[in-house]
C-alpha cells in the first residue's frame, strides 16, 4: 500500500498525462507509491493505451525559438517560460524570447547558466528576465536550452512559438532538412534509428510488454526464454514507430523516412532536438 498520500492534484496530472479514467489513476498513483512515471508504467502494464508525455512537456507556456548560426553549422533551441497564453501570445513577450534566443546565438552559448549571464545591451540576461518578471508579474525563466552541431543544420518553429526542432545532417540539404524537422515536430520519435535509443527506454519497453505478455492466457506455462524471445520481435514494432528513420514519411505513407531521405541524395540525419511547450 501507499505510504504517501495521493492528492486530487497528483491524480488529475495523470489523467491529464495519460488520458486515463480517474479510478485507473488514483490507483496507479497508490500502487507506485505517488511515483509518476512509475504510474504511466503501471496503467500500460494494465494493457492501457495511456498517452504518455515524455519529458519535452517542461514549461506550460512561453515562446519556443529554434534557429541556426549563419553558417548552419550550430542550432539552438531557447524556451522561455511564462504562465499564461495571454503573455506568451504577447508580440512584446515574443520579442523579448527572440532577443535572448539572437544572445544564444552570437555568444554561441552551450547551457543555459551561460546565456543568463551573456549580456544584451549592457545587462545581463538573467537580470532581464528578473526585470521582465518584475513587469509582468508572472514566474518566467530559460526553462529549456539544447544545442547541436552538424556538418548542417535544419531549424523548424511549429505553431505559435509552441514547439521548435533542430536537425543535424551531413551535408547541405535545406528542403529535406525542413521535411524532417516537420516529421519530428508532428511524430515526435525518441532517436534517430534503433541503435541510438537509450538502454533504458529499451529496458522499460520491453518490460512492459513482457508483463503484458505473461497477462495473456495464450501466454500461460511458456518458459521465460520463449516470452522474451517473442518480446524482442515485439520490441521491433516499438522502433519502426519511435525511431525517426523507420517512421513512415508523413508527407508519403508508402515511404519510410530512411527511404526518404535516401531518395533526397543519400542524406544522414547525424541528430536531432525537439522542445515542446506542455
Amino acid at each position: 500500500m501507499s505510504t504517501v498520500t495521493i492528492s486530487a492534484q497528483d491524480i488529475n496530472k495523470l489523467r491529464q498525462a495519460t488520458g486515463a479514467g480517474m479510478m485507473d489513476c488514483r490507483k496507479a498513483l497508490t500502487e507506485t507509491n505517488g511515483d509518476f512515471e512509475a504510474a504511466i508504467d503501471w496503467l500500460r502494464k494494465q494493457g492501457q493505451k495511456v498517452a504518455a508525455k515524455r519529458s519535452d512537456r517542461e514549461a506550460k507556456e512561453g515562446v519556443v525559438i529554434a534557429q541556426t548560426s549563419a553558417d548552419k553549422k550550430i542550432g539552438y533551441v531557447v524556451c522561455i517560460s511564462c504562465e499564461t497564453d495571454f503573455v506568451s501570445k504577447n508580440t512584446d513577450f515574443v520579442a523579448f524570447a527572440q532577443s535572448i534566443a539572437d544572445a544564444a546565438v552570437a555568444n554561441d552559448v552551450k547551457s543555459v547558466d551561460e546565456l543568463n549571464a551573456v549580456e544584451v545591451n549592457g545587462a545581463k540576461v538573467a537580470d532581464l528576465i528578473n526585470d521582465k518578471l518584475a513587469a509582468i508579474g508572472e514566474k518566467i525563466g530559460i526553462s529549456k536550452f539544447e544545442r547541436i552541431e552538424a556538418p548542417y543544420v535544419a531549424s523548424y518553429i511549429h505553431g505559435a512559438y509552441r514547439m521548435g526542432v533542430l536537425v543535424g545532417l551531413d551535408k547541405e540539404a535545406a528542403d529535406a532538412g525542413k521535411d524532417v524537422a516537420m516529421q519530428i515536430a508532428a511524430m515526435n520519435p525518441v532517436a534517430v534509428d534503433a541503435d541510438s535509443v537509450p538502454a533504458d527506454v529499451v529496458a522499460r519497453e520491453k518490460d512492459i510488454i513482457v508483463e503484458l505478455m505473461k497477462q495473456d492466457p495464450k501466454m500461460a506455462g511458456k518458459p521465460e526464454e520463449m516470452i522474451a524471445k517473442i518480446a524482442d520481435g515485439k520490441m521491433n514494432a516499438f522502433f519502426k514507430e519511435q525511431t525517426l528513420l523507420a517512421q513512415a514519411y508523413v508527407k508519403d505513407a508508402s515511404k519510410s523516412v530512411g527511404e526518404f531521405l535516401k531518395a533526397s541524395g543519400d542524406v544522414k540525419v547525424t541528430t536531432f532536438k525537439r522542445v515542446a511547450l506542455g
